[in-house]
């Protein structure tokens, strides 16, 4: 069975809802990095920090998964399916995507500021003085800026096996994760899906949005043969 490894952004969430971070009217024009998203900043003021987050869980408990993130889990009869996201939402798991690797961590859940275990987050709220087992202040589990990315390796393995490598919603532009395409040299078809991008050298560009693109390309997918005989 062939291997392909979706490669997801804010883009494909936008479209059930969500705010994205670097378009016009995205998060990063509304709230200041250095605020909300460094460890730093949440020494400095945590309370500030996890009503960010907060706010965003509310909206994500409220969001549904949409077209392109259900299309996408067609390709599970066929393929082996991977899905690498820099989102911290759950839609695609939500969708029924069975295998998925967090680059940038889950809003669902919060880690130990003591040794990094992580916990499900009940509801939307995780608040000043929510403790682990060992009562150390819980933060939420996502990676922050200037902090590692500790799955990127793994992610790096799946890119470098594809046979098939898509990338949708994305602007290539959040380092290390836009690395990922340099490890698709061995893919049959590099694909990229984004109404902003016109040209990509190299791939395929569709311009279209992905609950439009998404479930046609899944269907061509299916109606040809990859396999290896």
């Amino acid at each position: 069975m062939e291997s392909v490894v979706i490669f997801t952004g804010a883009g494909i969430s936008a479209e059930s809802g969500l705010d994205t971070f670097r378009d016009l009217g995205g998060l990063w024009g509304k709230y200041k990095i250095e605020d909300v998203a460094t460890q730093e900043a949440f020494e400095k003021n945590p309370k500030i920090v996890l009503d960010f987050y907060n706010n965003r869980r509310r909206k994500l408990l409220s969001a549904l998964p949409n077209d392109a993130h259900i299309a996408l889990n067609k390709l599970q009869k066929k393929y082996n399916l991977v899905v690498i996201t820099q989102n911290i939402d759950d839609l695609h798991e939500r969708s029924g995507t069975k295998n998925v690797i967090h680059l940038h961590g889950k809003l669902t859940e919060s880690r130990s500021t003591l040794d990094n275990v992580v916990y499900k987050i009940n509801g939307a709220e995780l608040n000043v003085d929510d403790n682990c087992e060992k009562g150390y202040q819980l933060r939420p589990n996502v990676v922050w800026f200037g902090e590692e990315v500790p799955n990127m390796d793994f992610a790096i393995e799946k890119v470098k096996a594809a046979d098939i490598f898509i990338i949708i919603g994305t602007s290539l532009k959040v380092f290390p994760a836009a690395s990922l395409i340099r490890y698709a040299k061995n893919s049959k078809r590099i694909i990229l899906i984004d109404p902003n991008v016109t040209s990509y050298e190299g791939i395929e560009v569709i311009t279209d949005r992905a609950t439009q693109a998404v479930p046609k390309l899944v269907d061509e997918l299916l109606k040809r043969s990859y396999s290896i005989t």
